[in-house]
């Protein structure tokens, strides 16, 4: 199971570079992954396997995998459906799909994400592939984020499926921490299940996680909306794969809460009401796509109702239609998007005929339509007879609930019908010239403008202006309201408006027939629902393992016929209801109000609500003073611990003024400097002061036996001076009168109060121990678990490497930052060499190529000569540093500041061209190999036998060297050297070059000048 998480990953990862190889023959290679993980899955059906991996045991958080009857069914799914979608999208798309690497990348990143989820036993990390699922399915989405259309779809299953997700992760705590453990084996494996009012309020947390992401009313509206992503997305991420993962989690949990008293009211009602809501949207909607979008609620909420209900019947009927569902609803969504390339168009009114001009196609659309309306012999009518049979043996509810829930399937499966013929008919039927179109002429790969319009109700065709679209029609509709079309219709089309085609218009059959490979994914599908359905007993061996893990006895077997039974009657009703619906289809129209309220205004009423509460408590809590600010933090800063300390604390202090005259003698330099600071009115002076203050803590790191604390501060501080310096370039040298302040008593009172609460909580802290100190024990430990005599570097790049992690991405966020403030839409980072420039006079004496084009008055020969004597033996400090930190003072940050020192240097002696000159890479290819490298470290970490981002240590004997050890951390701490090169470089580009440029003239300009003296 790791082997193919890996595998996926490493996928996704070099997927990228194999679209720009191959084009779109790339997903070909690509399908192979998921497809070589269903071979596993196949091979190891019917088995139990679990890999565990520790990570951090004492919280529960580690890596543990189970393959089980249920796992094996998703993964079967996932992976082979996903093989499929991937073999589609090589026809799908053409060579020049922009961003199609990326949407290569993500596609597989997420077969894995969701491989990762339905095989996850720790609860924890299926949350963590849960909101991996999460982030893709919103990338996905939108993936044509120039289009508004699909950047809001994109945005708005983020906020649903994200704070779904949020609400679960607090259920899995409190469930977790009520049955001792993480893990859902352990969960399932209690001989009674939990209860009390905190796990009754964790289920339903955990329910709204789950319902959340199979889009249940009333969190439905995000999937409709979700179709304005290309047509491979909603095939598989919504049928078969993302908003399966709900119905997983409760089909997971049904053996230990299905007699929750919150888990029936829940689930049974609002999977009820989505069946039947979506269901009647799905006979209104003129949009093929939609169709089956709504289509798609309405079978989630059936599905919903049988894995919830919580008998080995409904369980086993439950995963029969999960498998019918996936295969069905995959290959119809195909169907449409072929449609779309070949036609031009979703709209239903404007298709006619196509079934002469595309049999197989036809066919296709058939067989998976008759498995979704549960018509014999497809896969579809099998499950649907044993959910029938199992609502009517339902003996955990009351007979009451049993028959109005029996009559709520009946009613939902006749509107599954009823929109499954109204989807044959709409795409493939001849309906006359009244509901033609004579531009549907478009052909596969077709790279004619479309358009989309918008008609609101009531408007009678007037739509809003055209907009073109690519190639195929992504401006989908986005209509989650459960009870009338509220917000637009919009087509599809390339040249009509959805809401006003043309009467009078004939379709004149410019279709141009698909491709093999582009009809045979589909294809397959259709046929496998119709081969299962035939091979009814043997899915029922097949899946019978799953429903058997509930409790109760399993009396029912998937058959393909029963006999005469009421089942069969009930089948029966349903069907003739449905025609019935089908045949009145022109009556059942949508209202211009909708009856049953809009979700989709509900939900943009919310983000309002929010954002006007936003500006609320921003306006009471930033009034825009940062002086205020300071002193509302710094006040609770003094008042919350000093309570604290006087309520609760029943320890002494014990203190000594120092250990050598020596610190008595910094510490008053660092107090005269401090002070001085505060009344100085020259602006580089202050600062001078400033750095001062932070050599002398450098000096007592150093006293007290820290020499690499005491690097560390030296290398920062220097560089902050820097820093300092070149923004200070932007203001006046001294404050002027009107910005100078006089001496405030309660300012100085609070700095005085701020440094002794301080001081005293450090005092309070030192004395509050009770055993020995931990420092005892960490300078052996390093030795023996990090490979190092460096206990600093050693905690840093091993001990507390996750910390380091979350640090170095603090560093990274924050050079971004610097430079998105600089720069509006990249890095100012691409500067020619220096001679490149036109204005380059190599007959001008300079030590440093860029020195070239400096101005006569910016030339110091002198501090050229020195840097270019000094900068090559700092470089090799900063190696040196580097490589001896694991066991002697240094380490990759201290060799990084180093280094960024020698091109502050460089900088400041040759200008900003003279970076170029030193280092002619992209500061952000630096930050991200960094953080690569680093986190990279962990997965080396774990293929090596180690805990993630622990040491492991490599004995190696080389034929020079002689014996060497190597330990993984050399390689976190390498991440960490380049990430804080980067973060310099970047600090130099935006506020030493940006800046820099702002303020002086252009060097090609004083160059020039120089060169005609």
């Amino acid at each position: 199971m790791l082997i193919i998480l890996l595998a996926h990953a490493i996928a996704a990862l070099l997927a990228p570079w194999c679209v720009r190889a191959l084009g779109r023959n790339a997903f070909y290679p690509l399908a192979l992954v998921p497809l070589g993980g269903l071979g596993w899955v196949i091979a190891k059906w019917g088995s139990t396997q679990q890999v565990r991996l520790e990570w951090a045991p004492s919280i529960e958080l580690n890596i543990d995998l189970r393959f089980d009857s249920l796992a094996a069914i998703m993964s079967a799914l996932v992976l082979g459906i996903g093989t499929l979608i991937l073999a589609y999208c090589g026809r799908y798309f053409e060579d020049d799909e922009p961003r199609l690497e990326v949407f290569a990348a993500q596609m597989v990143g997420f077969a894995g994400a969701m491989f990762g989820l339905v095989t996850s036993d720790n609860m924890v990390l299926l949350f963590v592939f849960w909101e991996t699922t999460t982030v893709l399915s919103f990338l996905l989405v939108g993936h044509n984020a120039e289009q508004a259309a699909s950047r809001r779809a994109a945005i708005q299953a983020l906020l649903v499926t994200g704070a779904g997700g949020l609400a679960m992760l607090v259920g899995i705590i409190i469930v977790g921490e009520a049955n001792d453990s993480y893990l859902l084996s352990d969960l399932l494996a209690r001989p009674q299940p939990l209860d009390g009012m905190t796990v009754n309020a964790g289920v339903a947390l955990l329910l709204v996680g789950a319902l959340s992401k199979s889009a249940i009313v009333p969190l439905h509206f995000w999937l409709p909306g979700a179709m304005a992503a290309p047509t491979p997305v909603s095939a598989y991420l919504h049928a078969a794969a993302m908003v399966k993962a709900g119905i997983y989690l409760v089909a997971r949990l049904a053996p230990a809460f299905a007699s929750n008293p919150v888990w029936h009211p829940m689930i049974l009602t609002l999977g009820l009401a989505s069946m039947l809501l979506a269901g009647l949207r799905s006979l209104q909607v003129v949009d093929l796509k939609l169709v089956l979008a709504f289509g798609t609620v309405s079978q989630l909420g059936f599905l919903m109702v049988l894995v919830g209900l919580g008998t080995p019947d409904a369980a086993l009927a439950g995963v029969t239609m999960i498998v019918a569902h996936a295969f069905f609803k995959a290959s119809l969504f195909m169907v449409v998007g072929i449609i779309d390339h070949g036609a031009g168009t979703r709209d239903l009114r404007r298709l006619s005929g196509l079934w002469r001009r595309a049999p197989w196609l036809c066919g296709t659309a058939v067989l998976a339509a008759l498995s979704m309306a549960g018509i014999p012999p497809m896969l579809g009518f099998v499950g649907k007879e044993s959910a029938l049979g199992a609502m009517l043996e339902a003996d955990n509810l009351a007979a009451p609930a049993r028959v109005l829930l029996v009559v709520g399937l009946v009613l939902g499966s006749a509107l599954t019908v009823g929109y499954s013929a109204r989807f044959l008919w709409g795409a493939f039927a001849d309906k006359g010239d009244r509901v033609s179109s004579t531009h549907a002429t478009g052909h596969l790969g077709s790279r004619s403008p479309r358009t989309y319009g918008v008609d609101s109700p009531g408007t009678s065709g007037v739509s809003s202006p055209h907009l073109p679209l690519p190639r195929e029609s992504r401006g989908t509709a986005v209509d989650p309201g459960v009870g009338g079309d509220s917000a637009a219709r919009r087509d599809i089309g390339r040249t009509h408006d959805v809401g006003s085609p043309d009467p009078h218009a004939r379709f004149d059959g410019g279709w141009h027939a698909p491709e093999l490979m582009f009809l045979t994914p589909p294809a397959i599908l259709a046929v496998a629902s119709l081969a299962a359905g035939l091979a009814a007993s043997g899915m029922d061996r097949l899946l019978r393992p799953y429903a058997e893990t509930l409790p109760g006895v399993l009396d029912s077997h998937l058959q393909l016929w029963h006999g005469v039974t009421p089942v069969l009657g009930l089948t029966a009703l349903v069907i003739v209801l449905g025609i019935a619906l089908f045949l009145l289809r022109g009556r059942i129209v949508e209202s211009a109000k909708p009856r049953l309220g809009n979700a989709d205004r509900a939900y943009d009423a919310t983000l309002a609500a929010m954002d006007r509460l936003s500006l609320r408590m921003t306006r009471a809590t930033q009034r825009g003073s940062l002086p205020l600010s300071q002193t509302t933090i710094l006040i609770t800063l003094i008042i919350l611990p000093t309570v604290m300390l006087a309520l609760g604390t029943r320890t002494g202090v014990e203190l000594r003024l120092w250990d050598s005259p020596l610190q008595a003698a910094i510490g008053a330099i660092m107090v005269v400097m401090a002070l001085g600071a505060t009344i100085l009115r020259n602006r580089l002076a202050g600062v001078l002061f400033v750095g001062v203050t932070g050599y002398g803590c450098g000096v007592l790191f150093a006293l007290h036996g820290a020499p690499d604390l005491a690097l560390t501060q030296f290398l920062v501080e220097t560089l902050t001076l820097v820093i300092f310096v070149l923004v200070l370039r932007a203001f006046p040298a001294e404050i002027d009168d009107s910005r100078a302040t006089a001496f405030h008593a309660p300012r100085a009172l609070l700095a005085v109060l701020v440094g002794a609460v301080v001081t005293g909580l450090a005092a309070f802290a030192t004395s509050a121990r009770s055993t020995e100190p931990i420092w005892h024990r960490i300078p052996p430990a390093a030795y023996e678990f990090g490979g190092g005599k460096n206990a600093v570097n050693v905690l840093l790049v091993d001990i507390r490497a996750w910390d380091t992690l979350g640090e170095i991405s603090v560093l990274v966020v924050a050079a971004t930052g610097v430079a998105s403030l600089m720069f509006r839409s990249r890095r100012f980072g691409s500067l020619p060499r220096a001679v490149e420039s036109p204005h380059y006079r190599p007959d001008l004496v300079s030590w440093l190529p860029a020195g070239r084009l400096l101005e006569r008055r910016y030339r110091s020969i002198v501090l050229q000569i020195t840097t270019r004597l000094v900068f090559p033996t700092v470089m090799v400090l900063s190696v040196y540093f580097f490589f001896s930190g694991h066991n002697a003072p240094g380490g990759g940050f201290a060799g990084g500041l180093t280094a960024g020192l020698a091109l502050v240097l460089r900088y400041l002696a040759g200008g900003r061209y003279e970076l170029a000159e030193a280092l002619p890479i992209e500061a952000g290819h630096l930050l991200g190999t960094g953080l690569a490298l680093a986190a990279g470290t962990g997965t080396a970490s774990v293929l090596l036998g180690a805990p993630p981002l622990s040491s492991a240590i490599v004995q190696l004997t080389l034929p020079v060297f002689g014996q060497v050890k190597l330990v993984t951390a050399l390689f976190f701490d390498l991440g960490v050297y380049l990430i804080v090169v980067g973060l310099v470089l970047d600090v130099l580009r935006s506020l030493g070059v940006r800046l820099g440029s702002e303020l002086e003239p252009l060097p090609e300009t004083t160059a020039a000048q120089d060169g005609s003296r």
